[in-house]
């Protein structure tokens, strides 16, 4: 999550910004269109047996494609499959993103254990 967050910034978010997405990315300023891709995002890594037609209609209806649905749904799933590889592991967050990105840091390591 780390990682993802520093490319964020890198692209014009604030810690806060990012931080306000984890809290409640319905509150955080998003748009529908940003916030419908989250709901299927997230329902995919909590419970992606769940997926009903509807939510892709959703996305349909908010104007994205086969391919862009597809992204969304990849995307969700490789993110889940590489922090359960990585927590399998061990392994932590790369220091060097620890150092560059103390605020985001600071909230992740709470965060996670939540």
């Amino acid at each position: 999550m780390l990682a993802h967050g520093a490319v964020l910034r890198k692209n014009g978010f604030s810690a806060q910004q990012i931080i306000a997405v984890l809290e409640d990315y319905h509150s955080a300023g998003l748009s529908p269109v940003e916030v419908h891709m989250m709901d299927y995002a997230s329902k995919i890594s909590r419970d992606s047996g769940s997926i009903t037609q509807a939510d892709i209609d959703i996305l349909r209806q908010d104007g994205l494609n086969e391919q862009q649905i597809t992204d969304v749904a990849l995307a969700a799933v490789a993110r889940n499959f590489i922090s359960r590889f990585f927590d399998a592991l061990g392994a932590g967050p790369d220091p060097e993103l620890q150092e560059k990105e103390p605020e985001l840091w600071g909230y992740l390591k709470n965060w996670r254990k939540g």
